[in-house]
């Protein structure tokens, strides 16, 4: 099936009606299945308005010369339940980050070129809302631009009134957060969620702020009574005490068998097995997103509780740039550990103190 005849098949109050069955503990098995093809065909629906984004993005960031990775997902249905779970008032339909958009940017500034030429660009689409998690940083250390657009397009309305969500980070800030992802893969919680031990929350915030010292953007207030100098010692100190490189380093070692069926297309479906110390890829065509899609969701149901394994439906180009992109999908932790060694070995007469 084209890509332009995947229309949403549902009305909102279904599509509401089948989040509350989804997270509701005595909902039947059959309940369930059918609240999951809702959510199914509405989350497959945002992959028509993510490609219109995705190449109006590259078509900017091609003009500014900029060196980037773009990359664009579907939001894993875990995710989407956790989320409606710890939000009460949240209804499925107006989720804003079921189809999310990511570009990678070398630093600060390009970060906030972009920012600034999206801010100033004349978009059909409507700005529903802006966060600056870089100049506000979360404290858990997150930072990241996010931009939330309600689609509208003049000449296919099909998907008007879809929230898209475009981040835009530097590299290191997506190493950082897919640290936080990988860890919180292995002891089972959703630390970028703020979920799972304190220790571990608590040194992703610290680690969090060091970087925004090292690229010279607002630190959190929590770390006030510190001066940078201190920071840096605690993360030196909390890293080796936690054995964070070790444990990282471990984790990488851990998938044995990338598997993949060697068919071309832009569509892929990752699933990290770590059970079986494997990952395994399906590739897609673009226009097969109904197959992908169902194919998404009959890996989801394989999973069991406890069981760690994950699974997610993107769009890249090459599988090298999909493994730079989604490196926690690989257990690869190698950006965050390269920053995490470059502050565990330096001294308060380090550059990164300056």
């Amino acid at each position: 099936m084209a890509l332009k005849d995947n229309v949403l098949k549902f009305s909102k109050r279904q599509i509401d009606e089948a989040g509350n069955v989804l997270i509701n503990a005595d909902s039947s098995f059959e309940e369930k299945n059918s609240a999951l093809e809702v959510l199914g065909n509405f989350r497959s629906c945002h992959a028509y308005p993510i490609n219109t984004f995705q190449a109006t993005l590259r078509t900017k960031l091609n003009k500014t010369g900029i060196d980037y990775l773009v990359s664009q997902r579907l939001k894993r249905t875990p995710s989407m339940l956790l989320k409606l779970e710890r939000f009460p008032n949240m209804r499925l339909s107006q989720m804003q980050d079921i189809g999310g958009l990511r570009a990678i940017l070398p630093t600060m500034k390009d970060v906030e070129k972009i920012v600034q030429l999206y801010k100033k660009a004349p978009l059909q689409h409507v700005i529903k809302s802006e966060k600056d998690y870089i100049q506000q940083p979360k404290d858990s250390g997150y930072r990241c631009y996010h931009i939330v657009y309600k689609y509208k397009n003049n000449t296919n309305s099909n998907y008007d009134g879809l929230m898209i969500e475009l981040q835009i980070r530097t590299r290191l800030q997506h190493a950082w957060a897919t640290a936080v992802e990988t860890m919180g893969t292995f002891i089972d919680h959703s630390l970028k969620s703020s979920q799972g031990p304190q220790e571990w929350l608590d040194f992703f915030s610290l680690v969090g702020n060091a970087f925004a010292y090292i690229e010279k953007t607002p630190t959190l207030s929590i770390y006030n009574h510190l001066t940078k100098e201190e920071v840096f010692e605690k993360v030196k100190s909390d890293a080796q005490n936690l054995q964070v490189i070790t444990q990282l380093e471990g984790f990488s070692e851990v998938i044995s068998n990338i598997e993949t069926d060697k068919k071309q297309g832009s569509l892929h479906l990752i699933v990290l097995d770590i059970s079986n110390k494997e990952v395994r890829i399906k590739t897609f065509p673009k226009n097969a997103i109904e197959q992908a899609s169902m194919e998404y969701l009959k890996e989801e149901a394989l999973i069991s509780d406890g069981s760690k394994k994950q699974v997610v439906l993107v769009s890249s180009n090459s599988l090298d740039s999909l493994r730079k992109a989604y490196p926690s999908y690989f257990l690869d932790t190698q950006e965050f550990i390269k920053t995490l060694r470059q502050i565990t070995n330096s001294s308060t007469k380090h550059s990164y103190y300056l």
